[in-house]
């Protein structure tokens, strides 16, 4: 049996929740010696200190899996493609890095980004154009964004709770939730709510603060107006511990600060509508079927594909998912991860995924397992969602929403019914982008791997024009 050295996400673990080696020595029963040897893979971890480090942290004992890095060694994997950089290393390498200094591998992923980040805008700047605007440069806010719910899992427990214990609270007056989110907002906090009102094509909700006028399209459903409701709620409620939170994210702008400050605002409106042990208990019951929870909570299917993507509490978790939407383009606008699942930074994805083949089969549910090239399988259940126009003449928009998760958790899921799931299993090999993935002689492939020796012959043809050496 091969033994587990855990010390980087141990110490990781331990710095995060701001406790001395002393007192998680006694908080595990064992020595500060013996736990000093575990933190330096001086000593393997034990199954009983294992268990008993899962009950200290409330964390699940797959936080130790070594596989739970599979992220963030491909992310290196990317930087360490980058020719600029002129880095050489292999796989082994990577993955050593990663296991014994995840915080610092982490910071270089950043710095690469950024790095990645002022390359564009000044060749934004420079272009033919000439007139310094950059447009076109990557939103690097986004990113800082992202990998703030990356790095927790997708899941913020304290913002959790707290919606949470708000509709429990809540339901003591009255089962209607959404009822009770808006005479909240007019009875506690003495907002003035106008509700069918033209704010145009592109606005959906406005809130004056000095006025207390909270402003929503007539255009939204009934489930759309109570989540706008709720995430105006989440500010006047638990506008402290979001800015805390902000706060603690150490982001680089004030552009990366408000997008959290709405993403937490977000994040709290979900927990407030599908309350998470409820939402768990349902999601459980039906074996995850999209459409059926969407119906029985009568909110959209992405709302239903978001928050499912978040069910990571401690002792009370769901199938870990990937959650991500994308246009006809193939622009990513949307993308959670509570899994390896690696989306890559370079630019562009896989024609083989089956997100993208949905379009073609408009409101219908694709299936596909699918491999990606480190060898992990992944169903993905794909469909597309319509918002229509709300005016002759204004284009409506078709996004493909997609949500995965590792094979192992299939059976859990109602869409693995009928599914060869063993060795048999028809499997879709597919790859994070064409510019990072390693697959070799790839039909699809759109552009050639960064770093690859092309094999070209002029007097020959093939099916892709990137075939290497």
């Amino acid at each position: 049996m091969a033994k587990t050295y855990v010390g980087p996400r141990l110490r990781q673990l331990r710095s995060e929740r701001q406790m001395s080696q002393v007192s998680l020595a006694e908080a595990l029963g064992i020595s500060p010696s013996y736990l000093n040897q575990i933190e330096h893979d001086a000593r393997p971890l034990t199954v009983p200190v294992l268990l008993k480090i899962s009950e200290v942290f409330g964390v699940d004992t797959a936080f130790f899996n070594s596989q739970d890095n599979t992220r963030l060694i491909a992310e290196m994997r990317e930087v360490a493609m980058d020719e600029d950089l002129g880095i050489e290393t292999d796989a082994k390498e990577l993955s050593d890095l990663v296991a014994a200094h995840p915080t610092l591998a982490r910071a270089m992923v950043s710095l690469h980004r950024r790095y990645r980040l002022a390359t564009d805008q000044l060749a934004a700047a420079t272009d033919e154009r000439g007139d310094g605007s950059m447009r076109g440069a990557i939103t690097a806010p986004h990113e800082e964004v992202r990998d703030y719910f990356y790095q927790r899992h997708n899941y913020l427990h304290e913002l959790d709770t707290a919606a949470e214990e708000l509709t429990t609270r809540m339901r003591m007056h009255s089962g209607d939730i959404r009822g009770e989110i808006a005479r909240r907002l007019e009875t506690v906090h003495g907002i003035t709510i106008a509700r069918r009102v033209d704010l145009g094509d592109t606005v959906l909700h406005r809130f004056d603060l000095t006025t207390k006028r909270l402003e929503i399209s007539a255009h939204l459903s009934a489930g759309q107006r109570v989540f706008r409701f709720a995430s105006e709620l989440a500010y006047l409620e638990c506008g402290e511990l979001i800015s805390q939170m902000v706060d603690e994210g150490n982001f680089t702008s004030d552009d990366a600060r408000r997008l959290a400050m709405a993403g937490l605002a977000n994040y709290y409106a979900a927990a407030a509508v599908l309350p998470y042990s409820q939402f768990h208990g349902a999601a459980e019951d039906f074996r995850y079927d999209i459409e059926r929870l969407s119906a029985f909570y009568a909110v959209s299917y992405e709302t239903v594909c978001h928050r499912l993507s978040t069910l990571q509490r401690p002792n009370l978790r769901g199938v870990p998912f990937s959650f991500v939407r994308v246009d006809r383009a193939g622009n990513m606008s949307k993308r959670q991860s509570a899994t390896g699942f690696h989306f890559s930074n370079s630019g562009g994805t896989c024609p083989l995924w089956n997100v993208y083949e949905t379009f073609g089969n408009p409101g219908k549910i694709s299936v596909q397992i699918a491999q990606m090239p480190d060898g992990r399988n992944y169903l993905w259940v794909a469909r597309t969602v319509e918002r229509r126009a709300a005016r002759y003449g204004q284009p409506g928009k078709t996004f493909a929403i997609g949500l995965g998760c590792e094979l192992r958790h299939a059976a859990r899921l109602v869409y693995s019914d009928g599914l060869e799931l063993g060795p048999a299993a028809q499997v879709t090999p597919i790859g994070s982008g064409c510019r990072v993935c390693e697959r070799e002689n790839c039909a699809q492939r759109a552009f050639p791997a960064i770093g690859a020796e092309l094999d070209i012959d002029e007097h020959r043809s093939t099916i892709s024009p990137y075939l290497v050496r």
